[in-house]
């Protein structure tokens, strides 16, 4: 099998939380341009056309549902609307997320609820559904899970005071490897991206008030582009990653190295 071939996708239908807009529309485009049908969810419909004007401008097969996950009854009927159109999920991207900041004495509890609400107990809801109504029955299928460099450690204060994203994020970690684990003998790969600082609406804030800080303990002296996260996608959600599960790859331009 030549390289283009372990990279092709034609024919397989991908899920995408979070779709609509930032880090998730950039993984959907690198999936639609390797061949795969689409299927975006995130909370706000406007959001969800501009995308599939966008992704259909660009010959890609999409389809769209509004649908907020952090309310576990969301996942059956999202899941039953992509198998309705196509018959299956090949791939299901986790990236649906939120964040709140403020200093641990202070964080609201409904604050940290909402935060893990969405980040882990969805993905763990959504993967569920989709292994047990597909993936696991067929015995193939790859998840890929967005994590973050702040699931790797505390952050200081002053650049990210998450306590409750940096937790769920490092949950997400250890939730691929443990789903990884269990799920391996039905032919699913289990991995994770854990994103450095990309510009986007829900990071707009933290660059705002700490920039030069993000630089200055960047190796590579720059944030993220609309670029960087579609090479690791690809290799994640095709033959290529065939003898990898379990793994959650930084793409932070070395701010984890250091």
């Amino acid at each position: 099998m030549s390289v283009t071939q372990l990279f092709d996708l034609t024919g397989k239908v991908a899920l995408i939380t979070g779709g609509s807009r930032g880090l998730g529309l950039q993984m959907t485009e690198a999936l639609g341009e390797l061949g795969a049908k689409v299927a975006i969810t995130a909370r706000k419909a406007n959001e969800l056309e501009a995308a599939q004007a966008h992704l259909k401008g660009m010959g890609i097969e999409v389809l769209t549902h509004a649908a907020d996950l952090s309310d576990a009854a969301s996942a059956g009927p999202l899941v039953d609307k992509v198998l309705g159109q196509w018959g299956t999920v090949d791939i299901l991207v986790n990236n649906a997320g939120a964040t709140w900041g403020a200093p641990a004495e202070d964080h609201p509890l409904e604050a940290w609820q909402k935060v893990i609400n969405l980040n882990l107990t969805a993905m763990f809801v959504l993967s569920q559904l989709v292994g047990k109504k597909v993936m696991i029955p067929r015995g193939a299928g790859k998840i890929i899970n967005i994590a973050s460099i702040a699931g790797y450690s505390g952050t200081d204060p002053h650049f990210m005071p998450t306590i409750a994203y940096n937790t769920s994020k490092a949950g997400v970690i250890n939730f691929t490897r443990s789903l990884a684990s269990e799920w391996a003998r039905h032919g699913i790969h289990v991995n994770g991206i854990a994103p450095g600082v990309f510009p986007s609406k829900m990071s707009k804030g933290m660059i705002d008030r700490a920039e030069q800080y993000i630089i200055d303990h960047t190796p590579m002296r720059r944030m993220g582009t609309d670029q960087d996260l579609k090479g690791v996608t690809a290799l994640l959600a095709s033959k290529a990653s065939d003898f990898i599960t379990g793994v959650t790859i930084p793409v932070d331009g070395g701010f984890s190295a250091l």
